[in-house]
């Protein structure tokens, strides 16, 4: 109580320094870099990662792009490649004229090289830059490449993925912000009894929005999942905080309180009351960091310190505008315009066992579903962006004109000896899918002895530690047929020199197949232990947990098994987070109905009268609740072009309508057959004594 007569006391303090906080909070946002690269997240420990690093410290190369080029003469090519030679960054670009005079017939290579880089009216050159694939200097880079290539010249690469996402991504997300806030702001005009503490509500979140994003600063840099993501999610989940201090405040002031005492008990309730609840939500983000896939870590970590921050302004920002705004607020209160739930709840009631039956039946094709959609993810992220973006327009040129879908880069040890990569060399060539094999025996052949080489050419692909070769393939990223590819072309590898690494955007989407399978699967029990401890622990209760996970877990099967139904596919990396957030963030709606049905039960009532008076009285604020999820991300569902971003806020929309409805229809269900086990299995409930019901049933219904 008397951290709340604090908050009361020192209220204009209070929102002065909130304001104050926001100009270290802008600089914050300003200068936290915005990672878009997926590839970033693998565990520093694999292979491919590893390999990567030492392509860019061992030859100081790092991103890697093809460029296709149509409809040039070979002396306007050799002009081009001057010209993004010379762009900053650029480390080397290899084309014929890199191992040849152009005067040289092209034919005289080697017929499956001169193919794979030349077509009718197209030819083929490999750009290496001198930062990382993700790198801001990268994007700059290919920005810069592409201006001096011109409409003539098309830029592949994961780092020409990279720069596109970016590139969306700045335009969209002031506009995903402004719907999640216009959509939110709507629900709660039509739900709440006032018309101007929706705004109120949306200024006091806003802050701590804000501070959240700024303190990010701290981290040095943050997913643009994660950045999309964060202000919505945030929103809609601490926005039942606001909700239940508000209508703590008004029912004490209705008692007769004075509006500061009013505000003081209000803001000691609501402290009681939402700790478990955000406690719950937090659980639900701490799950993600155990994924090895660190971008789970990325999300889980801003979005937990959201939920506490959101906790923090909702118990000392938000009551200090309220208590100085108290006058229009009370002017601009109306009649609620969610009807009653009375009959409602007696039908729920007199209807149970329907309702058990259908928990039942959908159990199976629920599950059924969840495992088969997770199966059926996909990892290509290019594939599910605009098909006019220009990194997909490039992969169509490559596909179209050579056939190609991806490249694998190999690091071969420099001590490995010459007649033995000629060896390894003819074997990869006849694996599946390979369009060609190339490095410096690959493309001047036995003839030609390594010792006449000048220094100049042999630098460009050779060092102390590593000789660099490239293969072509068909096969596009993120398919079985490249991961089968993958696997003979290491084994191969390895056969000739073990140390020796495949790398690549194919290999390490491969490894991040691998690595998510296994995340989703300890993300989902790390999530499901840590919210049925919470739960026993705030309800005191072994039984209530099983039935309230039960219940949740049942909305999250219905909702993530539905895309297969459907036949849709979705982003990776949707599953193992909604899973996670759903169960974290709509497990508050059966603690909030659970917790007043104790209450009840506790006071006297008999079975069906608590059971009935926590459905009634819980659902209006459920409703809102649910509302403000659904709300703030459906806006963002239907007008985002990022896939990942849309189908993950779809989920979050149509999550948190199922849960509602689930937790309305089918936990009361629960309580009311369940009652006698629940009151043996929870603390304080055990005293209570068997109540006839008869007269009481027989009014209800």
């Amino acid at each position: 109580m008397k951290f709340a007569k604090f908050v009361v006391k020192f209220k204009i303090p209070i929102l002065i320094l909130a304001v104050l906080l926001l100009i270290p909070s802008v600089i914050g946002i300003a200068t936290t870099r915005i990672n878009y690269d997926m590839l970033d997240y693998l565990p520093e420990d694999m292979e491919t990662v590893i390999g990567q690093n030492e392509l860019l410290e061992g030859f100081g190369k790092g991103a890697f792009s093809l460029i296709v080029v149509e409809n040039m003469s070979d002396k306007e090519v050799v002009k081009l490649k001057s010209k993004v030679q010379k762009v900053d960054h650029v480390d080397t670009v290899i084309w014929y004229d890199t191992v040849a005079d152009i005067s040289i017939p092209k034919e005289m290579l080697p017929d499956d090289i001169y193919s794979a880089f030349n077509s009718d009216n197209a030819t083929m050159m490999a750009v290496f830059f001198d930062t990382s694939a993700s790198s801001d200097l990268t994007i700059d880079a290919i920005k810069e490449v592409r201006k001096v290539c011109g409409k003539q010249c098309f830029v592949s690469g994961i780092s020409a993925l990279v720069t596109d996402l970016k590139i969306i991504c700045e335009k969209e997300e002031p506009i995903y912000v402004a719907i999640a806030v216009v959509m939110a702001l709507i629900a709660m005009l039509l739900l709440l009894d006032s018309w101007l503490i929706p705004i109120v509500f949306l200024a006091s979140i806003g802050l701590m929005i804000l501070y959240n994003m700024g303190s990010n600063f701290f981290f040095g840099e943050i997913s643009y999942i994660t950045k999309a993501l964060s202000a919505v999610l945030q929103l809609a989940v601490t926005m039942d905080y606001s909700i239940f201090l508000w209508h703590s405040y008004i029912e004490q002031k209705e008692k007769g309180l004075e509006k500061n005492d009013a505000m003081a008990v209000a803001v000691k309730d609501t402290m009681a009351s939402v700790l478990g609840s955000s406690i719950t939500t937090i659980a639900g983000f701490i799950a993600l960091m155990f994924m090895s896939f660190t971008l789970g870590k990325d999300l889980g970590i801003v979005m937990a310190k959201g939920v506490l921050l959101g906790v923090i302004g909702c118990v000392t920002v938000l009551p200090a505008m309220i208590l100085i705004l108290d006058k229009p607020l009370q002017k601009s209160r109306h009649k609620s315009l969610i009807p009653s739930v009375d009959k409602l709840s007696k039908s729920t009631l007199k209807h149970f066992p329907i309702y058990i039956c259908i928990f039942l039946l959908l159990v199976a094709p629920a599950l059924y579903g969840y495992f088969k959609t997770n199966n059926e993810v996909y990892f290509n992220i290019g594939e599910a962006m605009p098909e006019d973006m220009e990194f997909n327009v490039a992969n169509r040129k490559l596909t179209d004109n050579f056939n190609m879908g991806t490249s694998h880069i190999l690091l071969i040890d420099s001590n490995t000896d010459t007649k033995e990569i000629r060896k390894m060399t003819k074997e990869l060539k006849e694996v599946k899918g390979v369009k060609y094999v190339l490095g410096l025996e690959a493309v001047l052949g036995p003839a030609v002895p390594m010792e006449v080489i000048p220094d100049d050419l042999t630098s460009i692909v050779k060092n102390d530690k590593w000789e660099l070769m490239m293969i072509g393939s068909e096969y596009r990223v993120a398919t079985d047929e490249v991961s089968e590819q993958i696997n003979s072309l290491n084994k191969i590898v390895k056969s000739h020199s073990k140390t020796s690494m495949v790398i690549g955007e194919a290999s390490c989407t491969k490894d991040m197949i691998e690595t998510t399978d296994y995340d989703f699967k300890v993300v989902n029990i790390v999530s499901v232990i840590l919210i049925f401890i919470i739960i026993a622990v705030v309800e005191k209760s072994l039984s209530l947990p099983f039935i309230l996970i039960a219940v949740i877990e049942l909305g999250i099967f219905i909702n993530l098994g539905l895309p297969h139904y459907l036949g849709q596919s979705l982003p990776f990396i949707a599953p193992i987070c909604i899973s996670t957030i759903e169960l974290g963030a709509t497990v508050d709606y059966a603690i909030l109905m659970t917790t007043r049905y104790k209450t009840e039960r506790i006071g006297g009532l008999n079975r069906k009268e608590a059971v009935w008076t926590a459905l009634s009285k819980s659902t209006p604020a459920i409703i809102v609740s649910g509302a403000g999820l659904f709300a703030a991300t459906i806006g963002v569902a239907v007008y985002s072009d990022i896939d990942i971003i849309s189908s993950m806020c779809m989920l979050l929309a149509r999550g948190a309508v199922i849960s509602v409805l689930c937790v309305m229809f089918i936990l009361p269900a629960f309580l009311y057959l369940f009652d006698k086990i629940i009151v043996k299995t929870t603390l304080g409930m055990k005293q209570i004594k068997d109540i006839k019901e008869n007269e009481n049933e027989k009014n209800l219904c």
